[in-house]
C-alpha cells in the first residue's frame, strides 16, 4: 500500500466533497431569491441519492467486469453493497474503499450539474426520481465506458471507450461534463420554458455565486489531480494545467463580454473560471502548460457565445449548463486531438505535435457516442416521467416561488417579526396570503 498516494487521494476526495456546497452556492446565487433553497435542495438531494445507489450497485456497474466482455456495463452483482472492499488487498497500491468513495463523488457531482438547467420550475419529487433513474441508466454505463480499464492479467474487462477505442479522458470530460450537458438539454426540451421567459429574474446573489465558483475551483484540483490516483509527477502536472487553463478561460470570457456587451461582469468571471475547469478536465494529463492555457482560452471564448444560443433556439437552460458544461466538455475533449503531447502524463501526440489525425478522430468518436446515448436515454426518461407524475410545478407555484410553496421556507426574510435566517414558514397560511396578494388564482399550491 502506497501511503503517500493514499493520503493524496484522501485529501483529493475531501476537496471534491467541497464541490457539493460550492455547486449549491454557485447555482443558488444565480437563481431568483424565491427558489434558491430549492436549487440547493436539488443539488444536495441528488448527491445523497446517488451516494446510496453507488454503494448498492453503482460502483459495481462501473468497475465490475464487463458483461460478456463487451465493454458496455459492469457486473452489478460483483461488488453489490461494497462489502468486498473492506479487507485490505495485498496487491493494491490504494485502498479499494477509497477509490470507491472518490468515484462516488464524481457520480454525485455529475447528476447535480444537471439541476442548474431546470431551475425555478421542476417538481422536487420529480427531480429526485429523475436523478435516480438517470444515474442508473445513463451515468453508470457511460462511466464504465470511460473509467473502467482492463486488468493487466485479464481478470477484469473494462469499458469500450477506455480500452478498445483508447480515447483520452483524464478526469471526465465525456463521462461528466458532456454527459451532464447534453442530458440537461434533453430535460429542458421536455420540461419547457419558465413563465418569465425570455426575461427571467436576474441572479439574486452574485457574491454567493462567486464564492461557489471559488470553492469549485479549489475542489477541482482534487477532482483532476486526484484522478492521477498517485502522489507524483502526473498529479503535479495536472494541478499546474488545471490552474493555467482556468486563469486563461476567465480572462478570455471577460474579453468576449467587454467586446460584445461593453462591460466585463462578475458573473462572467465566475462563469469563465468554470468553463476553463470544464474544458481542462479531460485534457489536463495530455497537454503542456501552454497547451492548457490554449484550451482555457478557446473555452473562455467559445462558451459565452454558446450560452447565447439558447435565446436563438428557444430552449430555457436556466443556469447555462449546456453552454458551459456541454460545450466546454466538447472543446476540451476535441482539443486533445490537436494539442496532446507525449511529454505529458498521457504520453500521446496530437496533430500539432506530429501525431496525425488519428487521435482527433478517436476523441470525436468518444464525444459523439456519449452525446447520442445520453441525449436519447435522458429524453426517454423525461418523457416517461412527464406522463407518469408530471415534471413541472404549477404556474402559481412558479410565480410564488418554489421555496415557500414546496419547502415552506424562505432563504431571506427581512420583514419585521418574521422568521430569522430563513427559518421555516407556516406553509398553508403564508402561501395563501402571498398568493392573494399576487392575485394568483390558486390559494394553496401543491408541493408535488
Amino acid at each position: 500500500m502506497d501511503t503517500g498516494s493514499t493520503a493524496w487521494i484522501l485529501a483529493s476526495s475531501m476537496a471534491v466533497s467541497l464541490m457539493v456546497p460550492g455547486l449549491a452556492l454557485f447555482y443558488g446565487g444565480m437563481t431568483a431569491a424565491k427558489s434558491t433553497l430549492n436549487m440547493m435542495m436539488m443539488v444536495f438531494g441528488a448527491v445523497a441519492l446517488t451516494g446510496v445507489l453507488w454503494i448498492l450497485y453503482g460502483y459495481s456497474a462501473v468497475f465490475g467486469s464487463s458483461y460478456g466482455g463487451l465493454g458496455l456495463l459492469g457486473d452489478i452483482t460483483e461488488y453489490l453493497g461494497l462489502g468486498q472492499l473492506l479487507a485490505e488487498q495485498p496487491d493494491a497500491t490504494l485502498p479499494p474503499a477509497l477509490v470507491a468513495a472518490f468515484q462516488a463523488l464524481f457520480a454525485a457531482i455529475t447528476v447535480a450539474l444537471i439541476a442548474g438547467a431546470v431551475a425555478d420550475r421542476m417538481k422536487f419529487g420529480a427531480w429526485m426520481v429523475f436523478a435516480g433513474l438517470w444515474v442508473s441508466l445513463v451515468y453508470l454505463p457511460v462511466a464504465h465506458w470511460v473509467f473502467a480499464f482492463d486488468a493487466a492479467d485479464g481478470s477484469v474487462v473494462g469499458g469500450w471507450i477506455a480500452n478498445r477505442l483508447a480515447a483520452i479522458d483524464f478526469a471526465g470530460g465525456t463521462a461528466v461534463h458532456i454527459n451532464a450537458g447534453i442530458a440537461a438539454l434533453a430535460l429542458v426540451l421536455v420540461l419547457g420554458r419558465r413563465t418569465s421567459w425570455p426575461r427571467p429574474a436576474r441572479p439574486h446573489n452574485l457574491p454567493s455565486t462567486v464564492l461557489g465558483a471559488g470553492i469549485l475551483w479549489f475542489g477541482w484540483f482534487g477532482f483532476n489531480g486526484g484522478s492521477a490516483l498517485a502522489a507524483g509527477n502526473a498529479a503535479s502536472v495536472v494541478f499546474l494545467n488545471t490552474f493555467g487553463a482556468t486563469c486563461a478561460a476567465l480572462l478570455a470570457w471577460l474579453v468576449v463580454e467587454r467586446v460584445r456587451d461593453g462591460h466585463a461582469t462578475t458573473l462572467g468571471a465566475a462563469s469563465g473560471a468554470i468553463a476553463g475547469l470544464v474544458a481542462i478536465t479531460p485534457s489536463c494529463g495530455a497537454v503542456s502548460p501552454l497547451g492548457a492555457m490554449a484550451v482555457g482560452l478557446v473555452a473562455g471564448a467559445v462558451c459565452p457565445l454558446a450560452v447565447g444560443l439558447k435565446h436563438r433556439f428557444g430552449y430555457d437552460d436556466a443556469l447555462d449548463v449546456v453552454g458551459v458544461h456541454l460545450v466546454g466538455g466538447v472543446v476540451g475533449t476535441l482539443l486533445i486531438g490537436l494539442l496532446a503531447t507525449s511529454k505529458a502524463p498521457n504520453g500521446r501526440d496530437g496533430l500539432l505535435y506530429g501525431g496525425g489525425w488519428g487521435l482527433l478522430g478517436v476523441q470525436a468518436a468518444a464525444a459523439g457516442a456519449v452525446l447520442a446515448y445520453s441525449f436519447v436515454v435522458t429524453l426517454l426518461i423525461a418523457l416517461a416521467l412527464k406522463v407518469v407524475m408530471g415534471l413541472r410545478v404549477s404556474e402559481p407555484t412558479e410565480v410564488l416561488g418554489i421555496d415557500v410553496a414546496v419547502h415552506a421556507e424562505s432563504a431571506y426574510d427581512l420583514a419585521s417579526g418574521g422568521p430569522v435566517g430563513g427559518g421555516a414558514l407556516p406553509h398553508p397560511n403564508i402561501t395563501a396570503k402571498l398568493t392573494r396578494n399576487m392575485s394568483v388564482v390558486d390559494s394553496a399550491p401543491t408541493a408535488d
